[in-house]
């Protein structure tokens, strides 16, 4: 059976877009006495991006914190507190951030309408009804969490997406001008999360000519954003970023962010330099894409942490591994269908010891 995606309806792109976002915004308003909610990344709360922010009567910014990866917990939080303040839903919510902030807004705009908890809905298509409107504006660039029909939580068993059609954003809006100044090492850490991305969607079982198409288009743009930096390097990753969660939207990660999500389900490790930890130890899995890798790094001079779980317990290990081997389609992708000949418990074991 070939799958029947859906992808994110409208898109806009290119320097100072942002500034047309009341008009893109108007079209949905219902009435004078009709709201949107603005989740903000609180990174920019008093800064000159939170007041370019196209409020109108009775809107409200809902500022968040991403110093944690997104739990469904702090989702039912939002939820509740966006219901308490008027039992009207809003006309739309609006993300602005990067990729946790994105995944953030999605996640709310879905549990708008859904009953429950966030960690309800972990899993495939479990989502019965469609979400608020929803719009999409990265400050980063790299998750791909603007094209993505996913939402990545951390719940109280799993880190795990949110994964269905009506998780994808109604709305992107694509301004390269927000993405520039983020601190190095964020800016690195989340760009190799697309390159990581393709390496693991372009070595996959799941490839076909859609995600090839797209994967090779983003790592060549990653290749020279990280290995040439051109002064058009904000416009070129917002672009891959973009084409690499098209790439892996027909297939699948692989190892890599397997690895990755039981590190950060254990040790809270944020996604970006997560996923960079994890990578630099598969080079037995993707060794030109690993070797690449440690040349960008090096360019880039960046240092990555090592020893962090050198202190964890048993129990703590036991847990991260079967996080990790709980991500069958990941597997299946990286391996096949006899993946669990070849990724045993024993060989992520001795991964994560390594890490």
């Amino acid at each position: 059976m070939y799958r029947n995606f859906s992808v994110v309806p409208k898109v806009m792109f290119g320097r100072g877009c942002f500034d047309q976002l009341d008009g893109i915004l108007e079209e949905r308003r219902s009435d004078e006495t009709s709201h949107m909610v603005f989740i903000l990344d609180d990174v920019f709360q008093g800064k000159p991006l939170e007041g370019r922010v196209p409020l109108r009567q009775q809107d409200y910014i809902l500022h968040i914190n991403v110093d944690d990866e997104p739990k469904t917990r702090y989702i039912d939080e939002l939820v509740d507190r966006i219901k308490e303040r008027t039992p009207v839903l809003p006309d739309g919510i609006v993300g602005i951030g990067g990729g946790s902030t994105l995944d953030i807004a999605k996640a709310v705009s879905l549990m708008l309408t859904n009953p429950g908890s966030a960690a309800d809905y972990q899993g495939w298509d479990l989502i019965n009804n469609p979400a608020v409107y929803h719009v999409g504006i990265p400050t980063l660039s790299g998750t791909g969490a603007e094209v993505s029909r996913t939402t990545v939580l951390t719940g109280p068993e799993k880190k795990l997406g949110i994964n269905s059609d009506y998780t994808l954003f109604d709305q992107m809006v694509l301004d390269p001008e927000l993405i520039a100044g983020a601190p190095k090492e964020q800016w690195f850490y989340t760009g190799m999360d697309c390159y990581i991305h393709d390496v693991e969607s372009l070595h996959g079982t799941f490839l076909n000519e859609f995600s090839r198409a797209y994967g090779e288009k983003s790592i060549e743009l990653c290749r020279t954003v990280f290995l040439e930096e051109p002064e058009d390097k904000d416009d070129k990753l917002m672009m891959a970023s973009l084409f690499g969660g098209m790439s892996i939207a027909y297939s699948q990660v692989g190892a890599c962010h397997a690895l990755s999500y039981g590190l950060s389900f254990v040790l809270g490790t944020h996604h970006g330099i997560g996923c960079c930890i994890t990578f630099d130890y598969l080079e037995d899995i993707y060794p030109q894409g690993v070797e690449e890798y440690r040349r960008m790094m090096e360019k880039h001079g960046i240092v990555l942490p090592r020893n962090l779980t050198g202190a964890l317990s048993d129990s703590q290990f036991d847990t991260m591994v079967k996080v990790a081997l709980g991500l069958v389609p990941l597997w299946e992708n990286c391996f096949g269908p006899d993946w669990r000949k070849i990724m045993t418990y024993d060989r992520v074991m001795e991964l994560y010891k390594r890490m």
